[in-house]
């Protein structure tokens, strides 16, 4: 079976996704004239922008304060896409990625991240033009684009399927299977035990819905992403003389002029595009599923905040990762892989304190991810059925059973289902964004029209787009 889900991937991921990655995130980036270069500056001062009533922009100021208390702000948003963006791709990823391709992988990731912050812009942006009101809070991405701006709902349904196999479930079975070896590797802990309490203290927090994940991981994400990076540099200090070596085979090894590890070129570019897809998930339709909660003024803030979370998880963290690896020098060494690769790298720089201390950070950084995961599932089975017994059930099994799974299942096994789940869940929202490009790119131009005239923070009404203006249910 393993064998056989190796092959499809290697089939599709070579004959069609890459090529569509590329050319979606390089026609993003035109068309928006590079707006993940530009308007940096206007990304991070969005960090601090406050939740608003974005349903009707006549209340009261008492309904402004209440909408304040209820809704998302853009931070929690972007903590929670982060959340789910910086966790085992991030060690354990890359770590697969250089094993497998060589130092050149990470080239790969950074140039899928560069082009992909566009691709991250547009499909973020898209959700919050097409977001719903939720009893508490607003609702959207991908199925729910589809639906109201392709009216097609047999389209929107096969997405809402697919991130619901991917995220909610899938996926936390890496998370799960990271932080067991971790575990497994600092403490020797049993790998079964280690699951069985992690799926208990994951089922208490999705049970307790968007609030309590946005809470949860708006303190999570930026003590770990912190602490991580800090060591990193402080690593990266100690080594300094070996920095312009480290980037020397990450260049050579990128183009094939050197072989390094036993990866040429093609693979390098396939482990580093498909390890940096699965770490930064620009294009993979998942983020745009939290930005679509955010209450805010305007459609472009959210997308500009999910183009930061992309440079923010592959141009920092995983790029920490690849040179601590990188300067320990072990990245040929055959028999590690994963997070053990990860931890002896640290182990060679800090010693006996390195795995114990990527043991604990990965569970924070998997941790965060597993019920940011569980969220993107939750609000596309709500697009399908509003049956409660059909949510109980899922989050039985995305917060306990494939936890569980995860814990006990091989390495490869767990790779290779999340692999093919991500390649046809993002070929459907390439189609997708490709289609709706259109919206986001006039979205842009008003949003910048606004901060010329002196605006400082613009505001969209639904009647700037007459044309789908029956489409839109928010920004009234």
């Amino acid at each position: 079976m393993n064998e056989l889900i190796t092959g499809i991937n290697d089939v599709i991921w070579t004959y069609a996704l890459i090529g569509a990655l590329v050319a979606c995130g390089v026609w993003f980036t035109i068309r928006t004239r590079f707006v993940q270069f530009r308007m940096v500056g206007e990304m991070i001062r969005l960090l601090t922008d406050s939740a608003v009533d974005t349903v009707n922009d006549k209340v009261g100021v008492e309904q402004q304060k209440h909408a304040k208390k209820k809704h998302i702000s853009s931070f929690q948003a972007f903590a929670v896409s982060v959340a789910t963006r910086v966790g085992t791709g991030n060690l354990a990823g890359v770590a697969s990625a250089i094993a497998i391709g060589g130092p050149g992988a990470v080239f790969w990731m950074w140039v899928i991240a560069l082009i992909g912050s566009a691709t991250a812009f547009v499909e973020s942006t898209l959700a919050q033009l097409f977001k719903q009101k939720h009893k508490d809070s607003f609702i959207g991405g991908p199925a729910y684009y589809i639906q109201r701006g392709l009216h097609k709902r047999w389209m929107a349904i096969l997405f809402a399927i697919l991130i619901t196999l991917q995220f909610g479930l899938s996926n936390n079975s890496i998370q799960s299977n990271t932080i067991c070896g971790a575990m497994q590797e600092a403490f020797g802990l049993p790998p079964l035990w280690v699951g069985l309490a992690l799926a208990a203290m994951a089922l208490l927090i999705v049970f307790g819905g968007i609030h309590r994940i946005a809470n949860v991981s708006s303190v999570l994400v930026p003590v770990m992403a912190i602490g991580y990076v800090i060591l990193a540099v402080v690593i990266i200090v100690m080594n300094i003389s070996q920095l312009p070596h480290v980037l020397k085979i990450i260049i050579t090894s990128a183009f094939g002029i050197e072989q390094v590890a036993g990866g040429g070129v093609g693979a390098a570019i396939m482990c580093g595009i498909r390890r940096g897809l699965f770490s930064n998930e620009a294009g993979e339709g998942s983020a745009p599923n939290v930005a679509a909660t955010a209450a805010t003024s305007h459609p472009v803030k959210q997308g500009l905040i999910q183009a930061l979370g992309v440079f923010t998880d592959t141009l920092l963290v995983c790029s920490c990762t690849a040179f601590i690896i990188l300067i320990s020098g072990l990245y040929d060494v055959p028999e590690l892989n994963g997070i053990a690769l990860t931890q002896s790298a640290l182990k060679a720089q800090i010693g006996s304190a390195g795995p114990l201390f990527i043991a604990i950070a990965i569970f924070l950084f998997a941790f965060s991810s597993i019920i940011g995961n569980y969220y993107y599932g939750e609000a596309n089975i709500r697009f399908i059925t509003s049956n409660p017994m059909v949510m109980t059930i899922y989050r039985i099994f995305s917060g306990g059973v494939v936890i569980i799974f995860g814990a006990i299942a091989s390495f490869e096994l767990v790779w290779n289902i999340v692999d093919l789940f991500m390649a046809l869940l993002t070929a459907c929202n390439l189609v997708a964004i490709f289609l709706l490009g259109r919206y986001a790119f006039r979205l842009l131009d008003d949003y910048r029209s606004q901060k010329r005239k002196g605006i400082k923070e613009p505001v969209f009404h639904r009647s700037q787009l007459p044309e789908i203006e029956h489409d839109i249910e928010c920004w009234e």
